[in-house]
């Protein structure tokens, strides 16, 4: 389902748009979005990206320009999740703390990998298929691993 909400900023590829969940994004021009990606609300994806399959991108996230997703990559958003408040009460918008995470010009993150809530990737970074990244990447490194750790220069 691609909601009224998503704008894009151009001509975007999503070869079967029946199978993604793209509501409230913005997805800019030349983008590819693959089957089974959702994009919620908040998020913007650059310029002539491209979105594998099963990916996962939540509010607060912003993938720059030219940037490669892999399949099944997964972000986060929530550094401490939790389904209820202390009350006991179902934890609603608003309840909890929402923090941002970049993904930079340029940037190629691997299939399987997880981006913790609160990280940046640099410009022009290779996360390594399986990573976890836990902290900031710099510009231009190679880095995998769990945690992901730079291994060289790209």
């Amino acid at each position: 389902m691609i909601a009224e909400d998503v704008v894009m900023d151009g001509e975007v590829t999503i070869p079967q748009p029946q199978l993604v969940n793209l509501y409230g994004c913005v997805i800019g021009g030349g983008t590819r979005v693959g089957a089974f990606v959702e994009i919620q609300k908040g998020a913007r994806i650059g310029h002539k990206c491209k979105i594998s399959s099963h990916t996962f991108i939540c509010e607060g996230v912003l993938i720059e320009d030219e940037v490669f997703i892999g399949h099944n990559v997964t972000f986060i958003n929530d550094k401490e999740p939790r389904s209820t408040r202390p009350d006991g009460e179902p934890v609603e918008e608003g309840d909890w703390v929402m923090t941002p995470v970049r993904v930079c010009r340029g940037a190629a993150i691997g299939s399987g990998s997880v981006i913790l809530a609160g990280v940046t990737i640099g410009e022009g970074a290779l996360i390594g298929a399986g990573s976890v990244v836990t902290h900031d990447v710099p510009p231009g490194v190679v880095a995998f691993g769990s945690p992901c750790r730079v291994r060289r220069q790209r």
